[in-house]
């Protein structure tokens, strides 16, 4: 495992946004906000038999773009990203890359995969770990919560589960949407170790993960929706829309 620089954030989220420009594709604004903690996950954390699932499966591209990173896949790959019988799909892919366990996008239902796959590996006497990034809106799913339920009952202390809170979710704010803000305080009387942290301090993240816990650790990272491009940053049209020429080359500038 190599230390997460400063270097390789700049370096994996101009490619990021090359990856969605030439594929003309959007959902830029919530792959910025996921993707500082994802490459750290994937430089740092994770062991040879851990596995991470991404829950929020629309920043697929912040999942492979860190891959990319750790050397899984190569640029031939990111070339092909949305593009017809690619494997890099939208959301992640059900097969054909070892380091995706599931197919998501559907949201609410990565972390009871990660649940399970975590008591799955208690149950074979394995110290392999689960991480499970999920984003804030998607914990307005009953799934969610049944999964959480879950995963308190049985101290799960193998599973991290990680919440992209960047405040926006597709038709607006959670408060807007189905008041659920602040979502920390809806965690109130789980039995949880709950940490919350700025989503883009990669120091803080780190801290965060090293903790030792007895039973399920939950990390909310509070990020910035299109964070690093001035003109994408806590923006809804971020969550939808590509990049035209003439922003992609003034987000390239500003991600420098």
């Amino acid at each position: 495992m190599k230390i997460l620089t400063s270097a390789m954030l700049t370096a994996a989220r101009k490619r990021l946004i090359r990856m969605h420009f030439d594929s003309g594709v959007g959902h830029i604004g919530g792959n910025l906000s996921a993707l500082d903690s994802i490459l750290l996950v994937f430089h740092e954390y994770l062991g040879e038999n851990d596995k991470f699932i991404l829950s929020k499966g629309h920043s697929a591209g912040a999942l492979y773009v860190s891959l990319w990173s750790v050397g899984r896949l190569d640029e031939s790959q990111l070339a092909l990203f949305h593009k017809d019988d690619t494997l890099l799909a939208g959301h992640p892919p059900a097969q054909g890359i070892a380091d995706i366990p599931f197919s998501t996008g559907s949201l609410g239902h990565g972390l009871s995969l990660a649940a399970g796959t975590a008591l799955g590996f208690r149950l074979k006497n394995s110290d392999a770990k689960v991480i499970c990034l999920t984003s804030d809106g998607e914990w307005q799913e009953g799934s969610m919560w049944e999964a959480l339920i879950f995963s308190c009952h049985h101290k799960l202390s193998n599973l991290t589960v990680l919440i992209d809170h960047n405040n926006l979710q597709g038709f607006g704010s959670p408060e807007e949407v189905a008041s659920m803000s602040p979502l920390w305080e809806r965690f109130k009387g789980f039995d949880a170790d709950i940490q919350i942290v700025d989503g883009h301090d990669i120091s803080a993240i780190r801290f965060a993960l090293s903790k030792e816990c007895n039973g399920l650790k939950i990390v909310i990272l509070k990020t910035i929706k299109g964070r690093g491009i001035s003109f994408m940053e806590n923006r809804m049209d971020s969550h939808y829309l590509p990049l035209s020429e003439e922003q992609f080359i003034i987000a390239t500038k500003e991600l420098c």
